[in-house]
């Protein structure tokens, strides 16, 4: 009987009630809300349902998270090991060569003018910078918090991985991946605060047809050009321009395939549920990652606002044939930001299309977060 009885209590308490403190509830309460906004509600699905179900993981069990050094067998838990290829910039750099086999930069070599407005729209992340420093982070971990302001998480990841924040990866990867998924919600009230009725209903001229041979030269020129000024945004850009020159080629059609279907949604989940497993209550519920989450939605707010104002000035340039929306698009949630700009646009006149228009400085963005990373990379002299 008393076997029976110090089993029974060894079962008992071996569940995850008498391990998990209040803080752990509290995340696993976050991580369900954030499965509605994904399932119910739609907010890129595919990118929050495995960062919350990885939440969820490791706020029940914490060990499916443990350093293989912490380990008495020398074995990691599950996502550790996903863990390490986040660190290592091997799936963020995977992701950005499926973005590039998926996009189609058409929009941005017919027209050219479109990298000015990924530019404006990086004003987010230098703003980001200085209010991280203003609130006390060194300057390494401000410039990795900063990238946020892109909207792009896999940079964000990228960053905080060369600059050695892997301590502040888990909120930075949550927030830039969070506000790319709210994109819809943030970006709206911006934009039509800034424009006038008048300017959301211009419509723009039907761009220019682009050739074959300059969709294969660009991915070949902006790598050469970009890596050639910035080395060290070569596992980014190099990776970016070859998934698109696997598009435009059109000689190999299976790789195409592979690197934006089957060989993306394999890093997405490896990304996705690693990334959220990073966020345990211990490393997630503290004022760093407060702080963290409000310089995000700042640094995104004024990169949005930025993008705007640049178009709203562009349009002034052009005598009105730029409709200042396309702005917003310059950050790099590509394509969520450009089918904003198509959405309000839509709202002030049914008939006007913009998302072509509005790819162009988005995949702008794409680059332009690139180099920023690039920049600060070069700054500390990380390579």
């Amino acid at each position: 009987m008393d076997y029976i009885f110090t089993t029974l209590d060894n079962l008992i308490h071996q569940t995850a009630f008498f391990n998990l403190t209040v803080g752990n509830f509290a995340m696993i309460l976050v991580a369900c809300v954030f499965l509605y906004l994904a399932i119910a509600k739609g907010f890129e699905p595919l990118l929050l349902t495995p960062i919350a179900f990885g939440m969820l993981l490791v706020n029940i069990y914490p060990d499916i998270m443990l350093h293989a050094e912490d380990a008495s067998n020398g074995v990691g838990g599950l996502l550790y090991y996903f863990y390490i290829l986040d660190e290592y910039a091997i799936l963020p750099s995977l992701i950005f060569m499926g973005v590039g086999a998926m996009t189609d930069f058409g929009p941005l070599i017919a027209n050219p003018k479109s990298f000015l407005l990924g530019a404006a729209a990086q004003f987010g992340i230098f703003a980001a910078y200085f209010g991280a420093m203003f609130l006390g982070f060194n300057d390494k971990a401000a410039a990795a918090i900063s990238i946020i302001g892109g909207a792009d998480g896999p940079t964000s990841i990228f960053l905080a991985g060369k600059l050695g924040q892997t301590g502040l990866l888990g909120p930075i990867a949550v927030a830039a991946y969070s506000y790319m998924s709210l994109v819809p919600i943030i970006q709206p009230p911006i934009m039509k605060l800034l424009t006038t009725e008048k300017e959301r209903k211009i419509k723009m001229e039907q761009l220019r047809p682009v050739t074959k041979l300059e969709k294969i030269l660009f991915p070949i020129v902006v790598t050469i050009v970009v890596c050639l000024i910035l080395p060290t945004t070569a596992p980014l850009v190099g990776m970016l321009m070859l998934g698109n020159l696997f598009r435009e080629s059109g000689v190999v059609r299976q790789l195409t395939d592979t690197a934006s279907n089957a060989l993306m949604y394999i890093v997405v989940i490896l990304l996705g549920t690693s990334v959220g497993a990073t966020t345990s209550a211990e490393a997630f519920l503290n004022w760093d990652t407060i702080k963290i989450v409000i310089l995000g939605l700042v640094a995104f707010a004024f990169g949005t606002a930025a993008g705007v104002l640049f178009g709203k000035l562009m349009c002034v340039a052009t005598k009105g044939k730029v409709n200042p929306l396309i702005g917003s698009a310059g950050v790099s949630a590509v394509p969520m930001a450009a089918r904003v700009s198509q959405k309000v646009g839509a709202e002030a006149d049914p008939t006007n299309f913009l998302l072509m228009h509005a790819m162009g400085p988005n995949v702008a963005g794409v680059i332009g977060t690139a180099v920023a990373a690039g920049t600060f990379m070069a700054i500390f002299g990380v390579f």
